[in-house]
């Protein structure tokens, strides 16, 4: 081709009179195809046999050649980064010690395989110390990966100036791939495989070895799941099982955590792990923030106590439930999250995602080559060895005459080629016998050679039953896995829970039992376990409950589940629902919270009754629900009307302004209403003598009044014939009476008298049907004071009867309410 000659600053250029023309979109296809193929195979993907990156493998074997074995001294990381970089990966020393920094992490690699000595991080995110002042050596499961690596075991490559050569594969001994997983990126494919645990892979691959046939569903026995170095909860076995058969898909992980009861009686989540490559201090800082911003209630403080092992303590407030928080932090932080299973490798240099029996398949075949490699290695040593001394022995055997012989020839080359010549030796017997040193034709010293070739001779046939028998090689790899699972495994770290998490409501966190909920006339609300009661025998004067104001009373208690719905009635005639659990719990001492902080109330709007749905709805199926007034309206409605309430309330009957509702109950067909009022009059009516109404319905007329107002009235169940009326008066009298003492009438009537009130009894606060004895009686005061009794304690007395002491009150205080467990 023609060039033209242009002289620049005194300096003759050269340059073709044509350019060859080519496609800017082809080149860049070309060159792009280039790289990433080079970041695919010798960057960021690992070799199936050996579970390494480049730079990994490169590390250790630096480190081996430097005689950085497990017995030796601990060598400065600089040195090896420079010996790394110098030789064997040109490509940056932060690249090269980040690498070896996270093979020495404890909480990174499940098997470490390098030893450090210094700061190399810890999991809240804190980076190593600088390479210069860390020291470093190779750990116990890196020796074992480069074992029988000068045995021709594996192929070597020149480096990348031709200096040196390295190894392609390491002859691994273990599975590394599956002991430590893996997490790269690569240009359009990555690969994130998790460790696992040194005892279940090692005995799943002698099960491959065994039968070659093998399932994935078959080594799942052995490999229970991921086996993360801090530990943590892996969940659902059907994900598991389906991201080692297709080597993809996501397995949800979760830091352990329990609930724990701290000396001042306060509750505490302590979370003593946390799930694979979360950094704990972010974790910590995000679940701060969620109570910052409000996102989150209940937590007071949160304290990370962790040493060598995680412990974060996360402290709740009194009233709060420990589970609904936890649930929470799960969702919205890392405390919970998914470990997408990809598990990419590289199969004779090209990148294949592979199912956990491929992965074990692949090291298997590995293993079986580099046995064999190793075998033949040494039984061309043992036979060059056995050659020698048949060599030195024969030499023995006619010694005088070489002795002559070496004498009479005039140079070393000269008597090799006479021995060789004379009596048949090799070179190699030659040039032995040649350095054969005097001693050696002592008596002992012919003995110690001839039991040296029976020992070659017995090795060599041992070797060569090795490769002609694949059976024997078989065994040979099972035994030396069995030896390193004895050096390596410990006990799994991380649980594996079987069935799958699911959609974790609040409902599912709060444990159903059962619990007593009160409220105050001014509003402020409570639930308590009801072992906080101690029971006692009537007439005593109680325990104290729900530190009320001076002007505040008991209004309401009810006894209901957890789980259940409590249903708010208001004055006005309106309906509020809310979760049982939702209610703050609190000891029998404490305050509790206003209403107004659970329901939206309207201004002049209280509370009247409250009303507990239970959680099996289709329970309710044929009945209705009955509202009573102070002024004696009745009302029944659909059941439907309650069901569907909204926390932010409905109307469920329409009221005089004069009047107000008094109190609800769930009803049948078969069942009676008796009301009670403050004058000790009670009237006894059939259901049935109410029709059912719409929600917002008036109602009609249950008692005729004249001028008194009704403070109770309950449901009878007629098919329970031992179930009695039970009355409390205001100074704490009371008694139980027989039902059949109250004849059947109809609705509207003035009704029969209950008690004989006094200025001794007081007038009549409450009443409840009582079905069997064994049931226990809650009595709260005005002043916060409750009694427990049980009901065999109260006499059973006529209706017309004042009662017997149930509750002796202090001066100025009297009964607010009742309620029957």
């Amino acid at each position: 081709m023609a060039k033209r000659t242009q002289s620049v600053a005194g300096v003759i250029l050269e340059r073709a009179d044509s350019i060859v023309g080519m496609e800017i979109v082809d080149e860049m296809k070309k060159s792009f195809i280039e790289y990433s193929m080079s970041v695919i195979t010798a960057r960021a993907l690992p070799d199936v046999r050996d579970g390494l990156k480049p730079v990994h493998r490169r590390i250790l074997y630096a480190m081996y050649k430097m005689g950085l074995l497990p017995g030796s001294k601990f060598t400065k990381s600089a040195k090896v980064v420079g010996e790394v970089l110098g030789k064997y990966h040109p490509h940056g020393d932060i690249s090269v010690y980040d690498a070896m920094v996270n093979m020495a992490q404890i909480f990174s690699y499940r098997h470490p395989l390098v030893l450090g000595q210094g700061n190399f991080g810890s999991p809240d995110g804190d980076g190593a110390a600088a390479m210069r002042y860390t020291e470093a050596k190779m750990s116990k499961t890196s020796e074992l990966m480069l074992r029988d690596i000068e045995k021709q075991t594996v192929e070597f490559v020149p480096n990348y100036d031709g200096s040196e050569r390295e190894p392609k594969v390491l002859p691994a001994g273990v599975p590394a791939l599956l002991l430590n997983g893996t997490l790269g990126i690569a240009v359009g494919m990555a690969c994130d495989i998790p460790p696992h645990n040194a005892g279940e892979v090692i005995d799943a691959t002698i099960h491959v070895l065994e039968n070659p046939n093998a399932s994935t569903e078959d080594l799942l026995e052995f490999v229970k799941g991921p086996d993360f170095p801090l530990g943590g909860i892996a969940y659902n076995k059907d994900d598991i099982a389906k991201a080692y058969a297709t080597g993809r898909g996501p397995v949800t992980v979760r830091g352990e955590v329990t609930i724990e009861n701290s000396k001042t009686g306060k509750a505490e989540i302590i979370i003593t792990s946390i799930p694979f490559r979360v950094n704990r201090a972010e974790m910590i800082i995000k679940i701060a923030d969620l109570v910052n911003d409000k996102k989150v209630k209940g937590i007071k403080d949160i304290r990370d106590e962790s040493t060598d092992e995680t412990r974060i303590v996360i402290e709740v407030r009194s009233g709060f439930i420990p589970d609904k928080i936890l649930n929470y932090i799960y969702k919205h932080t890392d405390l919970q999250k998914n470990f997408n299973y990809n598990m990419t490798a590289l199969v004779h240099g090209v990148p294949q995602t592979l199912s956990l029996r491929d992965m074990l398949h692949h090291f298997v075949q590995h293993r079986y080559e580099v046995v064999r490699k190793r075998t033949e290695f040494d039984l061309t040593r043992a036979r060059e060895r056995a050659h020698i001394l048949e060599g030195l022995k024969n030499a023995l055997d006619h010694i005088d005459a070489i002795i002559k012989l070496i004498r009479a020839s005039k140079d070393g080359d000269e008597a090799k080629t006479n021995l060789m010549i004379k009596f048949k030796f090799s070179e190699l017997q030659a040039v032995a016998i040649l350095e054969m040193r005097l001693q050696r034709l002592a008596g002992l010293e012919r003995k110690k050679i001839e039991d040296e070739l029976s020992e070659k001779m017995k090795l060599i046939k041992h070797l060569e039953g090795l490769l002609e028998s694949k059976t024997k090689m078989k065994n040979l790899i099972k035994d030396e896995l069995l030896s390193l699972r004895e050096q390596i495994a410990d006990e799994r770290r991380t649980k594996i829970h079987k069935k799958p998490l699911g959609i974790m409501t609040d409902e599912d966190l709060v444990p159903e039992s059962e619990t007593v909920c009160v409220m105050t006339a001014d509003g402020y609300i409570k639930r308590t376990d009801p072992s906080e009661y101690k029971a006692q025998k009537r007439g005593g004067v109680g325990v104290g409950d729900l530190d009320t104001k001076e002007d505040d009373v008991i209004a309401h208690t009810i006894i209901g589940s957890t789980h259940s719905d409590i249903i708010f009635f208001t004055d006005r005639g309106r309906a509020y629902s809310v979760k049982m659990y939702d209610i703050p719990e609190g000891k029998k001492s404490t305050k509790g919270k206003t209403i107004q902080s659970i329901l939206p109330l309207m201004a002049s709007e209280r509370i009247t009754s409250m009303l507990e749905i239970p959680k099996d709805v289709k329970g309710l199926e044929g009945l209705s629900l009955m509202l009573i007034t102070a002024n004696g309206t009745i009302k029944r409605t659909d059941m439907s009307h309650v069901t569907s309430v909204r926390k932010s309330g409905t109307t469920v009957i329409d009221l005089d302004a004069r009047d107000s509702l008094l109190a609800a109950h769930i009803v049948a067909d078969t069942h009676e209403v008796l009301m009670v009022t403050s004058e000790a009059q009670s009237i006894r009516f059939p259901v049935t003598e109410v029709r059912v109404m719409g929600r917002a319905a008036g109602g009609v007329k249950g008692m005729n009044l004249k001028g008194d107002h009704v403070v109770s009235a309950v449901c009878i169940n007629k098919e329970n014939k031992k179930a009695k009326l039970l009355v409390i008066s205001a100074h704490g009298y009371g008694k139980m009476t027989e039902l059949n003492e109250y004849k059947v009438q109809g609705r509207g009537g003035s009704g029969v008298g209950t008690l004989n009130v006094t200025d001794k009894t007081g007038k009549v606060v409450g009443a409840a049907i009582v079905a069997t004895d064994a049931n226990e009686l809650i009595a709260m005061s005005s002043k916060g004071q409750v009694v427990r009794t049980g009901l065999k304690d109260i006499p059973t007395l006529g209706r017309t009867t004042q009662g017997v002491r149930i509750m002796k009150l202090r001066e100025g205080d009297s009964v607010a309410s009742i309620a029957l467990m």
